[in-house]
């Protein structure tokens, strides 16, 4: 009798029957902890797509650039365009044109090139910010998770050692679902965690190439300005 007991027992610590025997604090925790691994790993997926077409769209700009002799005819293409290095260089090219236009008895040379270094600064900060606007949850999830599977778990154990006590039973048949019910509230907690935690990282270090890639783009950018600048040192 005690073992068809037992092996009844085995038989409902799967996944489902421990969600469906849990209470509704280790229910709502369970739940929250795969909505928040469904949430980083839609960001993990989305951000990743997007910093991948950035990236290639980056590198056909930039050969754009290079092979360009016109800076005139590149602005209009960029102006149409929607991507990290075309507004870097938008924002540049429009900050040149507003100061030569403003000051026909003389340009301020320092100024300009310290204005133009804010436009193409200020233009890739707010690129990379919005690009690492959904990191800060995917560290959230990262390092709650775990704690709030830990929650569920303890819960989840005092529920147990006070069904046992009332049932003065200490059998295995007995404790067992209980225990298995509590282990899995942080199972699915790490199942949140790991995901996001090397989600995070690997974004994070994928949005600091392109910061450091959009930064070197800017100060080659505002070198062919200063030089340019300085070509009209006579006018």
């Amino acid at each position: 009798m005690d073992t068809e007991i037992a092996l009844k027992a085995a038989a409902d610590l799967s996944p489902w029957a421990l969600f469906l025997q849990a209470d509704i604090v280790v229910k709502a925790v369970m739940l929250g902890l795969l909505l928040a691994s469904v949430w980083s790993w839609a960001i993990i997926l989305e951000r990743s797509r997007r910093l991948k077409t950035i990236n290639a769209e980056a590198a056909r700009f930039e050969d754009w650039f290079w092979k360009s002799d016109n800076l005139d005819a590149l602005y209009d293409q960029a102006s149409r365009a929607a991507h990290p290095s075309a507004r870097a260089f938008t924002a540049g090219m429009n900050e040149w044109r507003r100061s030569l236009s403003a000051k026909r008895a003389g340009i301020d040379r320092e100024g300009l090139r310290a204005r133009l270094a804010s436009a193409i600064n200020v233009a890739i900060a707010r690129d990379i910010d919005d690009l690492s606007d959904r990191l800060s949850v995917l560290a959230t999830i990262g390092s709650v998770a775990p704690f709030v599977g830990l929650f569920g778990t303890v819960w989840g154990i005092m529920r147990s050692f006070t069904g046992i006590a009332a049932s003065q039973n200490t059998s295995l048949a007995i404790v067992a679902p209980g225990i298995a019910e509590a282990l899995f509230a942080t199972a699915i907690g790490l199942f949140a965690a790991i995901p996001a935690v090397i989600g995070y990282n690997r974004l994070l270090h994928r949005v600091n190439r392109l910061e450091a890639r959009l930064s070197g783009f800017g100060e080659e950018f505002l070198n062919l300005l200063s030089r340019q600048l300085d070509g009209m040192e006579g006018r």
